[in-house]
């Protein structure tokens, strides 16, 4: 157990977790460095440590530590910088009129309902398909941070839902589950873009995006959103560099 020496907060300790299957890269084990104690982790403290490249799964504050794998690479969009592409203005056009309510973390039925069928459908392979009200609460709806729920609807139908955390210099994207019955629609595109937007609105540099991973098809799309920066020895460097000198 260690401190987290660059963190301006003496108490906060980092532990290393046992191995365990990765759930991204088929046949690879992962290993997590965790801070703790996780009451301490406040919006101040949190902003710093997702700047060392953290990232939280409910009130679970963690950063990729594997033994013999750095495919995990924190991601963020510079916001003032990104334009975007033409597909993507497809997806902006082809949902901007969802109404749109930012909320503080609530539960509802229908958040549940509609979290289930999107693991069931998006993500049938992964554990979290058998999720619970608990489970899910756990993971989406506990926080020590500042956290917004945003819905998306189309008239009274509930479309889609995002938690999002708000950082001193961004936005970070918590977890994103939507209606998967609709097959011309891109709601996973637009929400990214929707965020983006709340971000320049608000007057924040980054929006953090969780983990890039070339390898992994559920997270290799992060790179379309350019400029994007990856974390990677302890600097923030352009994506494109980064794919480019592991190719």
């Amino acid at each position: 157990m260690s401190l987290l020496n660059d963190i301006p907060l003496s108490s906060i300790q980092l532990y290393l977790t046992a191995p365990y299957p990765c759930s991204y890269l088929e046949g690879l084990e992962a290993r997590s460095q965790v801070a703790t104690p996780a009451f301490l982790i406040t919006t101040p403290i949190y902003s710093e440590l997702v700047r060392h490249g953290f990232r939280r799964s409910g009130t679970f504050t963690y950063r990729p530590r594997c033994d013999a794998c750095r495919q995990c690479v924190p991601a963020r969009v510079i916001v003032a910088d990104f334009q975007p592409s033409r597909s993507q203005r497809r997806s902006w056009k082809r949902h901007h009129d969802l109404q749109i309510d930012i909320l503080p973390l609530q539960d509802k039925p229908e958040y549940f309902e509609l979290y289930q069928r999107y693991q069931q459908t998006r993500h049938s392979e992964g554990g979290m398909k058998d999720d619970g009200p608990e489970q899910y609460r756990n993971f989406l709806l506990q926080s020590h941070v500042d956290s917004l729920l945003v819905e998306f609807r189309e008239g009274d139908a509930l479309r889609m839902v995002s938690i999002v955390d708000v950082l001193a210099d961004g936005l970070s994207a918590v977890y994103t589950f939507y209606d998967t019955d609709m097959p011309n629609a891109s709601f996973g595109t637009f929400n990214v873009l929707w965020q983006i937007e709340l971000c320049r609105k608000l007057g924040l540099p980054f929006l953090y995006l969780g983990y890039w991973i070339r390898d992994s098809h559920k997270m290799a799309y992060k790179a379309r959103f350019q400029p994007l920066q990856g974390l990677q020895d302890d600097q923030w460097q352009m994506i494109n560099t980064l794919q480019e000198s592991t190719e």
